[in-house]
């Protein structure tokens, strides 16, 4: 479950500043059906800046939520905590009907919260999302200081290595080198495995979209047709040339399968 990346960037590269409200700080960009973004481990909202450029001028509001990742006690750093701070979001925005969004864990995250608060999600989309097969970073976890093992790490995250930046890899490179944040860190790997969930997705109808990186070595398309196999409303498909992340490695084809998919699934106006 080894994601990656990014800082706030909006500001600076995007145009787009971040609200707070209270224990909420999120990016909010649009207006129209409410469709929540949920990154990664290690990741941010610049990971879905494609989908930030894309889906406002069709007719959707993102919002972007910076989750606690390593913010809450280490006694509620799990899945189960994150999804339920998922779910007093969209209570605190006043939303009744949303799509969650999620990568990695943020799909774990996004299934959970389905799990739990089935009222609230109007479909579901996941990508390179943990929840049945999780790849850490194996039993050797990095040596502190170990910068070229970091680089690797990061690359092989991606089909083209070269999405793996100098920030990149930097970024994580401190997370781990951070003693608190890689016991938290290890405190969610092991709460993703905990949290499996394989008995719960026949029981959940959300339609779900599931967009997955053919030569994805985190989680392998082996996983993507499992999540098909087992959740009872879901679509499944592939990105050529595409590891663990389709939104940033082609960002436009993400797009693009995921407007159809809506188009069709709701019947919105193209």
């Amino acid at each position: 479950m080894f994601t990656f990346a990014g800082k706030l960037f909006w500001q600076q590269k995007m145009g787009h500043s971040t609200k707070k409200e209270g224990k909420f700080t999120y990016l909010d960009v649009g207006e129209g059906t409410p469709m929540i973004i949920l990154h990664g481990l290690m990741g941010g909202l610049s990971n879905f800046g494609g989908v930030v450029d894309f889906f406002p001028k069709k007719g959707y509001r993102v919002l972007i939520p910076e989750l606690p990742i390593y913010k809450m006690s280490l006694l509620k750093t799990n899945v189960k905590s994150f999804a339920k701070y998922v779910a007093e979001f969209i209570d605190h925005l006043g939303l009744t009907k949303v799509i969650l969004v999620g990568n990695s864990l943020g799909g774990h995250i996004g299934l959970y919260c389905t799990k739990m608060y089935p009222e609230k999600i109007e479909a579901l989309v996941i990508t390179g999302s943990s929840g049945l097969y999780e790849s850490a970073m194996g039993g050797t976890f990095p040596k502190r200081g170990n910068y070229e093992y970091i680089k690797k790490k990061a690359q092989d995250v991606f089909y083209d290595p070269a999405v793996a930046t100098k920030e990149i890899v930097d970024e994580v490179f401190a997370t781990v080198n951070n003693r608190a944040k890689l016991i938290k860190t290890l405190a969610i790997a092991k709460s993703a495995i905990r949290h499996n969930m394989a008995k719960d997705l026949p029981k959940m109808h959300t339609p779900t979209c599931i967009i997955w990186g053919k030569n994805d070595t985190v989680t392998p398309p082996n996983v993507a047709e499992e999540f098909h196999e087992l959740l009872p409303d879901s679509d499944l498909f592939w990105i050529d040339k595409c590891g663990h992340a389709p939104m940033m490695e082609h960002p436009d084809l993400f797009n693009d399968i995921l407007y159809k998919w809506l188009n069709k699934k709701f019947k919105k106006e193209s």
